[in-house]
C-alpha cells in the first residue's frame, strides 16, 4: 500500500508539473515574440527558440538578437499564435537568407547539472502567420505531436465581430494587397497553392483548421521526416539540429533585408482551434 501511495504521489506531481509548464507556455505565446539561444551541447549544435506573437518590432528584435551570433544554418524552434502579416513576411525572408532550419517545439528546463543538454517538448503550437514562418526554413520538420493551424488573414480592428463590422473599399484593398504579398512569399519560400487555399478557406468566425500530416506534406511545410534514435522528448528535434550547418552566414547580414513599407497592415482574426485550441479569442495584434 505504501508503494502504491508513493506511485500515485509521483504520478500526481508529474501531472501537475506538466500542467504548470503548459500554462507557462500558453502565457509565452500571448506575448510579443522573444528569441533565445538554447545550448544542447555536446549532443547537438543548439537552436534558436522563437516564442510569442509577431509584432511590428519583431524583425528589429531578431536583428538585435542575431548581432554577433553565427546563425547561418541554425535551427529555429517555433511556438507561436501568429502575428502581423507584413512583419512575419519580413522575418521569414530574414530566416531564409540565413539558410535556417525550422521546426515546432517548446524548450524544457532539465533541473539537472548546468552543463546538461536541454530537452525539447514537441507538443507545441504554430498558428496562422507562424505557419508561414515555418515555411521559411530551407529544411522544415513538424513533430507528430505539434499543432499547425491556419485561417484567413483579417483586419485587426474587426476581429471581435467580423460579420457585423462595416468594410470600406480601402479595407478591401488592404486585405487583397496583403493576400498578394502573402501569395508571392509562399511561392518564393517553396510552398504550394494548397497552403493558401487551406488558409484562405477558413473565415474568422470559424475555428482554425489543424493541418493533417498529409496536408503538411501537400503544402510543403514538411521537407524532411526525421527519424530519431532516442526515445526522449524532442529527440527528433535534437537529431535535426545535430546535423552540420550547410551555410555559415554572418548574422549581421540580415539587417540589410528590406523592411515592409509602413502602410496599414491586415491582421487575421484570433480564433479557437477546432480540436481544442489554446488561443484566447480577440487578442489584439494576432493573426
Amino acid at each position: 500500500m505504501l508503494l502504491l501511495g508513493a506511485a500515485l504521489c509521483i504520478a500526481l506531481v508529474a501531472m501537475l508539473s506538466r500542467s504548470a509548464h503548459a500554462g507557462v507556455a500558453l502565457e509565452g505565446r500571448k506575448l510579443p515574440m522573444k528569441f533565445s539561444w538554447v545550448d544542447c551541447q555536446p549532443n547537438c549544435r543548439g537552436w534558436v527558440s522563437a516564442v510569442g506573437i509577431v509584432t511590428p518590432d519583431t524583425p528589429a528584435d531578431f536583428d538585435e538578437f542575431a548581432r554577433g551570433r553565427q546563425l547561418g544554418g541554425a535551427t529555429i524552434v517555433l511556438d507561436s499564435l501568429g502575428g502581423s502579416v507584413n512583419d512575419s513576411i519580413a522575418l521569414g525572408r530574414r530566416w531564409r537568407n540565413l539558410g535556417a532550419l525550422t521546426t515546432v517545439g517548446i524548450g524544457l528546463e532539465t533541473n539537472t547539472a548546468q552543463d546538461a543538454p536541454a530537452n525539447m517538448a514537441p507538443a507545441a503550437y504554430c498558428e496562422s502567420m507562424c505557419v508561414f514562418l515555418l515555411l521559411s526554413g530551407k529544411t522544415r520538420y513538424v513533430p507528430e505531436t505539434a499543432h499547425v493551424r491556419v485561417h484567413q488573414i483579417w483586419l485587426e480592428n474587426r476581429v471581435n465581430n467580423p460579420k457585423a463590422a462595416v468594410y470600406s473599399a480601402d479595407d478591401l484593398m488592404i486585405v487583397e494587397r496583403d493576400i498578394g504579398r502573402l501569395a508571392k512569399y509562399t511561392f518564393d519560400m517553396g510552398g504550394t497553392g494548397d497552403l493558401l487555399l487551406l488558409s484562405l478557406n477558413v473565415p474568422p468566425w470559424e475555428g482554425l483548421h489543424e493541418l493533417s500530416r498529409e496536408e503538411l506534406r501537400l503544402t510543403n511545410l514538411i521537407s524532411t521526416d526525421v527519424t530519431a534514435q532516442s526515445d526522449g522528448p524532442g529527440a527528433a528535434v535534437a537529431e535535426l539540429v545535430s546535423k552540420p550547418a550547410r551555410d555559415h552566414i554572418v548574422s549581421d547580414a540580415v539587417s540589410v533585408e528590406t523592411k515592409p513599407a509602413p502602410a496599414k497592415s491586415s491582421r487575421s482574426v484570433e480564433a479557437m482551434g477546432r480540436t481544442g485550441g489554446v488561443t484566447d479569442a480577440a487578442q489584439p495584434g494576432q493573426e
